[in-house]
């Protein structure tokens, strides 16, 4: 068996992925200094890239201290090996000569296409050589083969040098998603809100059907009723109505008003309906002071709002609050009488009942399709899941889910992850500025950060995102990706 004479070792630690111009190969020759000035060569991968059609390998080869006998010769020659060794592939080699073997190369054509003579290597050589590019290469180890050549051409010894791993299969950011399952309602409890504007004649609290607008406003109030009462799935708890005045006029005469024709409703309703007694509650109130002050607040034009503002927050009586109002300006007293007064004589309801839940996929999906208010957010979770991730069925519950439940931070988070398994950043974005602070929305964020190309950012975010399992993957996956950024390979040390 020949002799080894080639060591081996990392100048460096060497981790995947790392940069290259910190690492590098260190090759000692024989057994101890040769002459002067030591005995060892660094090879130093400055790049292994490939296009489609061709493998390009360049190194920087630092022989300064390299220092051979007279009469013998080191031939490197650079080569590929696939990773279960049936493919191989050889670059050209190059050779380093003592000055007898050196001379008699000269006479005697150089034996390999670059032929150096050890001693007079005053810089760094920049090798490069490239070979056609094959599929199997993209996991191959690159290799030197040194040998130590004699008088004769005698092979004094030989050995193989690992210098570099290739890694060529695309690199991805694949994290999980974290999804929530909402809780599930015990009882599904909605309401429905409107307000109408029942006409009446002055001081009376009879209503009359066909008065002015009484034909639409009524309209309104049947068609919320059936909306939900004609509905199998639907029971009507209660329905709650509340009559409002306008504040002219005298405080009691506008309470009893009010009082009167909430009353007045009540018994229209009841008298279509027959609903059990209880059902429909009522209250009143006497003037809309509340509706007055939200109508001036909000009209930014008008030049006394801060005086009248004053007016309508002091402590004095309703009575002497609407004389001082209006007599004070008459004009705006005017303008409210005939544009904004009408308005605050209205009548709020609110219908709430239960809807009956749901617990098969098909049926939710179907009730998804047609009637989406009526599911709750664990429903619409579990038709997500009864669906292949990514299909349309299921991006489209979670955005139904969302959309019925605009504010909900579940609903936000599980749509953002659905958005961004689709590449929606543009809806993540806007979903994850309301999914809430919890782990998994933390950890939403940071998965939002890294597709959007702030790897380091999101590496950072990871940490403050809980212990799950897909943190920690996703943390290790950022981790090779910004370790590799620009490097296919790395250095191989003993």
């Amino acid at each position: 068996m020949m002799k080894k004479i080639f060591c081996i070792s990392a100048l460096c630690g060497a981790t995947l992925f790392t940069a290259t111009a910190v690492t590098s190969v260190n090759v000692t020759i024989g057994d101890a200094p040769v002459n002067r000035g030591g005995n060892s060569l660094t090879i130093n991968p400055l790049d292994i890239a490939h296009t489609d059609s061709n493998l390009f390998v360049l190194l920087d080869i630092d022989a300064r201290d390299l220092k051979i006998k007279p009469n013998r010769e080191i031939t490197l020659t650079p080569f590929l090996v696939s990773d279960n060794s049936a493919d191989t592939v050889t670059f050209k080699s190059f050779t380093i000569a003592g000055r007898n073997r050196y001379y008699h190369g000269l006479r005697n054509g150089e034996p390999s296409p670059i032929f150096l003579q050890s001693g007079n290597i005053t810089g760094m050589l920049n090798y490069r050589d490239d070979t056609p590019y094959r599929d199997w290469m993209a996991t191959s180890t690159l290799l030197i083969d040194a040998r130590e050549s004699g008088c004769c051409n005698t092979t004094e010894a030989d050995e193989t040098v690992p210098v570099a791993a290739l890694d060529f299969i695309p690199k991805t950011f694949a994290p999980q998603y974290l999804y929530i399952s909402p809780k599930a309602e015990a009882v599904k409890t909605r309401a429905l809100k409107a307000s109408a504007y029942i006409d009446f004649p002055v001081n009376k609290t009879v209503i009359y059907p066909d008065y002015r607008r009484n034909p639409d406003e009524l309209a309104k109030i049947r068609a919320t009723i059936d909306s939900v009462r004609g509905d199998k799935d639907i029971t009507i708890t209660s329905l709650h109505i509340k009559g409002y005045a306008s504040p002219e006029g005298a405080y009691a005469s506008n309470a009893r008003l009010a009082e009167g024709r909430t009353e007045a409703l009540k018994q229209y309703v009841q008298k279509l309906y027959s609903f059990a007694p209880g059902l429909i509650t009522t209250d009143f109130e006497p003037e809309d002071w509340e509706g007055l002050r939200a109508y001036i607040a909000a009209d930014s034009t008008l030049a006394q709002r801060d005086a009248l503002l004053a007016i309508i927050d002091s402590d004095l009586a309703p009575d002497a609050k609407d004389w001082k109002l209006r007599s004070t300006y008459p004009a705006v007293g005017k303008m409210l009488l005939a544009d904004v007064y009408p308005a605050l004589r209205h009548s709020d309801y609110a219908i709430d009942y239960t809807i009956r839940s749901y617990t098969s996929p098909e049926e939710i999906i179907e009730v998804m399709r047609t009637a989406p208010q009526k599911l709750s957010l664990q429903e619409l979770y579990v038709a997500a899941l009864s669906q292949e991730p990514g299909s349309d069925l299921y991006n489209e519950a979670f955005e139904i889910a969302v959309r019925m439940y605009p504010d909900d931070p579940v609903a936000n988070l599980n749509a953002a992850n659905s958005a961004m398994q689709r590449n929606d950043l543009r809806s993540a974005e806007r979903y994850l500025a309301k999914a809430g602070d919890s782990d998994e929305a933390r950890y939403a964020r940071a998965i939002f950060t890294a597709l959007s190309g702030d790897r380091q950012a999101a590496a950072t975010m990871l940490k403050s995102a809980g212990e799950s399992t897909q943190a920690a993957d996703a943390s290790t996956q950022l981790d090779a990706l910004i370790n590799s950024d620009g490097h296919h390979f790395h250095i191989i040390g003993k």
